[in-house]
């Protein structure tokens, strides 16, 4: 289980690929959304690019989206807080693991 929703908010997986030709939310893929970021990976550009587009998928401001694991790294845990739309990719998963 990759997407889990609990008391209104929504725990996912990502992993990120910075430097990325355009950004985009790609899909899921094994259980983590990918997202691609043109930003590069210092100084937090790409982590605030990355909380920029899924803040604006998710209809959510930008202080609704946290990185709780891997502030360093291209595999993350976020947690949107009370998501104002939850993309079809994570409905999928969260169908599938009986959210």
């Amino acid at each position: 289980m990759s997407s889990k929703l609990a008391n209104a908010n929504l725990l996912i997986r990502i992993k990120v690929i910075p430097r990325a030709a355009r950004n985009e939310l790609q899909g899921m893929l094994d259980g983590v959304l990918r997202v691609r970021t043109t930003a590069i990976p210092a100084d937090g550009a790409a982590n605030h690019d990355v909380i920029r587009q899924l803040a604006k998928a998710f209809g959510v401001p930008k202080s609704a989206v946290e990185i709780v694991r891997g502030k360093s790294s291209r595999s993350k845990q976020v947690l949107i807080k009370k998501p104002g739309k939850v993309l079809k990719c994570l409905q999928d998963d969260l169908q599938s693991s009986g959210q």
